[in-house]
């Protein structure tokens, strides 16, 4: 997907540049547009040419579960009118990791066999910023296959304690 992310690059730096006052705002409102531009059913209803960007504004301002800020309408428009609606997605994504960069933190998920709670996370937090050496904007996500334990994903870093991980150490070091 690097054609993608070449195409999302100067659309996520001039969103960033634009909305460099309020960048925690404009993180709301694009995390609103990437999860609507998404969906495979807006992305064919788009892609029709019977359709016009007008039509497919209105749609997707009309879904928007946040009110659209004029930035975000004008930035919505731009994006649609250019044709790169399928490169939303990607444009928030960057967008995200340059306002990650400027406030020195990095998003990471946390892969648990379990449920965790806020006690537990909050306690886990302190010991993962500890370990990569800076703030992480922790999420959790159920993997019943991990069996035990965790598995942390921050950028291309991964730490792996879960048990599936132990088991597959141990399945190597046997058959070696």
């Amino acid at each position: 997907m690097a054609e993608l992310a070449t195409i999302a690059r100067p659309y996520a730096e001039a969103l960033f540049k634009a909305t460099s006052s309020d960048l925690n705002g404009a993180a709301v409102w694009v995390e609103a547009l990437q999860a609507i531009a998404s969906n495979p059913q807006l992305q064919q209803f788009a892609d029709n040419p019977n359709v016009s960007n007008a039509q497919v504004f209105a749609v997707i301002e009309g879904v928007a579960k946040v009110a659209l800020p004029e930035k975000a309408k004008n930035f919505l428009r731009t994006v649609i009118d250019n044709g790169r609606l399928t490169a939303l997605p990607e444009i928030a994504e960057q967008f995200r990791i340059l306002k990650n960069a400027q406030s020195g933190t990095s998003d990471a998920v946390v892969y648990s066999a379990f449920p965790i709670d806020s006690v537990t996370l909050a306690s886990l937090a302190v010991t993962l910023e500890k370990r990569f050496a800076r703030k992480l904007n922790l999420s959790v996500e159920l993997q019943p296959e991990l069996i035990g334990g965790i598995r942390v994903v921050v950028g291309d870093e991964v730490l792996d304690t879960s048990v599936k991980a132990r088991l597959e150490q141990m399945k190597m070091a046997l058959t070696a």
